[in-house]
């Protein structure tokens, strides 16, 4: 049924010589006939379990994204999170403190949504990023936690960061453990609290959810500070601030790397001795492999005559390369700040994280991933876990746990699950 998705009726139940007879819903569940918008509806679905949205919403919007691709999906989700928003207004105005907040957390996922896939060279993109904190802060204002919006110094500049503590009062209890989170390419902070954020803090842990240069918080306020390779240059300056609360245990610190965050935690661990405890999902130790496996060639060799920049994006046919793909495209070369595809995929060998490195890494570790993520990824999962010098556990989730894709994205209260779980045990 081309890309339509969601609500829909049997055609045949409701022709004029057959009125429609009962049923239980006039929804209808369908996937994109495109796998990017597949995934994304799935990525947003699926943190429905930890309180970012509604699959009855997601899938009433979707109806109206259609066949209308990436800009048919910002429009559809900016106005569910503009309806979100008033209905949460509406909901403090009149007391209803537990109602305002889950309303502002579904608004603030949704125009995350937006973020996704909005051109970076267009302002809508920052500012609907901008509109995803804000409503954030207004669901956090409201929530049984702790919350700051706290900074991490890094070369002069200040990197977007939040703290949370399991008690709103946090000087009347003891010290307690503490997860630094860290996410990828287009991962978000509001997202990563989602994720594993607040089960985290059901748990009784202190979280730190921090962003680097080129990640997607960083980009809305330093857009030329793009992604490096030296990630212990964040994470150092994290722990400073975290190990000066006094709420913390500095025994039991933990750090977790998801999707391009699994590389940027396993390249700061390999450098950094005050971690207890590390979690990759997935684990990368070479981005350029990791990379290269998507396309399946390695850009970094293309002749000039067939590399590429931004601005020759507009001029490949979308039978080429879908419009979605494109904004990825330029996503990628903007936020590695390099001039053209094959430059950034050269820039892209220097994220790697070397067998003496790795050999470095002396804390228990887990790595994860999905089955269904393909064989470079699991792959690096193997590389990852024979190569750490400290005790290394891994997990693989299935297809019948519904949790295969990357992150585990159809299925993050289970992700969320395994991985505290064993923070639980390691930490003890």
């Amino acid at each position: 049924m081309g890309n339509a998705v969601g609500t829909g009726r049997d055609a045949a139940a409701t022709t004029p010589d057959r009125p429609r007879g009962l049923e239980r819903s006039a929804t209808r569940v369908h996937g994109f006939d495109r796998a990017e918008l597949d995934f994304q509806l799935l990525r947003q679905m699926g943190i429905a379990a930890h309180g970012g949205a509604s699959v009855g919403e997601c899938l009433a919007v979707a109806a109206e994204v259609g066949d209308g691709g990436p800009a048919g999906w910002c429009r559809a989700f900016s106005a569910l999170g503009e309806r979100q928003a008033a209905y949460a207004t509406e909901r403090a105005a009149r007391g209803h403190n537990h109602s305002a907040h889950a309303g502002f957390l579904r608004a603030s996922n949704s125009f995350r949504a937006v973020e996704y896939y909005t051109p970076f060279s267009d302002p809508a993109h920052r500012a609907a990023g901008l509109r995803s904190r804000q409503l954030f802060t207004a669901a956090m204002e409201r929530s049984p936690w702790h919350f700051e919006v706290v900074e991490v110094p890094f070369e002069g500049r200040a990197l977007p960061a939040y703290w949370f503590a399991p008690d709103p009062d946090p000087g009347t209890t003891g010290a307690g453990p503490v997860l630094v989170a860290v996410s990828g390419f287009d991962g978000t902070l509001e997202e990563t609290y989602l994720q594993i954020g607040s089960p985290a803090l059901e748990r009784g842990y202190r979280v730190l959810l921090v962003a680097g240069p080129g990640q997607m918080d960083t980009m809305r306020f330093h857009p030329d500070l793009t992604f490096r390779p030296d990630y212990e240059s964040v994470i150092g300056p994290a722990l400073d601030g975290v190990l000066a609360r006094p709420s913390v245990d500095a025994g039991r610190v933990a750090l977790l790397g998801v999707s391009f965050g699994g590389y940027f935690a396993t390249r700061a661990a390999a450098h950094e001795p005050r971690l207890t405890a590390l979690v990759a999902n997935s684990p990368i130790v070479d981005l350029h492999a990791y990379m290269t496996s998507f396309v399946g060639f390695d850009p970094a060799g293309l002749p000039p005559e067939s590399d590429f920049g931004i601005a020759d994006l507009a001029s490949i046919p979308d039978a080429d390369m879908p419009p979605e793909k494109k904004e990825m495209t330029a996503s990628l070369i903007t936020r590695f700040g390099r001039a053209s595809f094959a430059a950034t995929y050269r820039y892209l060998r220097e994220f790697r994280v070397s067998g003496s490195d790795l050999a470095r890494i002396t804390c228990p570790s887990l790595g994860v991933a999905g089955e269904g993520e393909g064989a470079e990824p699991l792959a690096q999962l193997e590389t990852f876990n024979r190569a750490v010098g400290g005790r290394s556990d891994r997990h693989l989730f299935t297809a019948a746990e519904g949790a295969d894709s990357h992150c585990q994205a159809g299925n993050p209260a289970l992700g969320a699950a395994v991985v505290l779980d064993w923070l639980d045990e390691v930490l003890a």
